[in-house]
């Protein structure tokens, strides 16, 4: 989860002012910071900690942080007295669903938890489809599958191709805010990184809706090699205090599945 956090802050600077390249510098700009993408995870999270109907949980936090650039779409639902879901099937599905890989005891746990949280809002068919598959590399990731099999069991499942490359996607990729225009390129961009940085490096050079694309990025590529110190340092410094507390609290329920 922390690693979703990171690839959002990364990002951050780069939503509205795209690179396309892998070499930026530095990794983590000094006016970098946390967005929406980091407040409705750590909503997710305290959804399934706490047993919180999902929609309490996002309003909860989302009003506690209400200046972090909402999508016009969500924030009328946020800032309003509405519970139903809207039939979305934009990013946020994704990049908000790392702790249901996290805390899903098998496969069909962690679509379930997916389903569960993603439906207060974005219960179209796309939208449930591209949490449920993100959350599913990250549990795949957790329990030691490599990038093929992730790959393999991602594509059979839920459709995405994940057979191109980082490379291949980058010249004519643009900003698109759905989840079958930004999670398969995420997704291809943490199997085909050598560690932590250049899966983020990856995510980042496609340009498109940077933080997202890294948030979810970033969520499977921390299950699949960790997370450098200093690059946990750097998003935990600027996480306040009750965001830290769920974090904890999700690592430690996490860890004695």
């Amino acid at each position: 989860m922390l690693g979703a956090i990171f690839g959002d802050i990364v990002g951050s600077v780069y939503e509205w002012n795209n690179v396309k390249t892998k070499d930026f510098q530095p990794l983590v700009a000094p006016r970098a910071f946390f967005t929406d993408d980091t407040v409705l995870t750590i909503a997710v999270a305290d959804a399934l900690l706490n047993n919180r109907p999902p929609a309490e949980a996002l309003k909860d936090w989302g009003r506690r942080y209400p200046n972090v650039s909402w999508g016009g779409r969500f924030s009328r639902w946020l800032f309003s007295e509405e519970t139903a879901p809207y039939g979305s099937f934009g990013n946020g599905a994704a990049m908000r669903v790392s702790p249901a890989g996290l805390l899903g005891r098998d496969l069909g746990e962690v679509v379930r938890l997916s389903d569960h949280v993603t439906a207060a809002t974005h219960d179209h068919p796309e939208g449930l489809k591209g949490a449920a598959a993100t959350a599913t590399a990250i549990f795949l990731a957790r329990r030691g599958a490599g990038a093929d099999e992730i790959r393999a069991a991602v594509t059979e499942t839920f459709g995405y191709d994940l057979s191109t490359t980082v490379d291949a996607i980058r010249p004519s990729y643009t900003f698109d805010e759905t989840c079958q225009g930004s999670v398969p390129q995420a997704l291809v961009c943490a199997l085909e990184a050598t560690d932590f940085e250049d899966a983020i490096r990856n995510a980042i050079s496609l340009g498109g809706d940077s933080d997202t694309l890294a948030a979810i990025c970033g969520g499977v590529a921390e299950a699949r090699f960790g997370m450098p110190e200093d690059m946990a340092q750097a998003a935990w410094t600027r996480l306040p205090a009750d965001m830290r507390q769920v974090l904890q609290d999700l690592y430690a329920a996490a860890g004695a599945m």
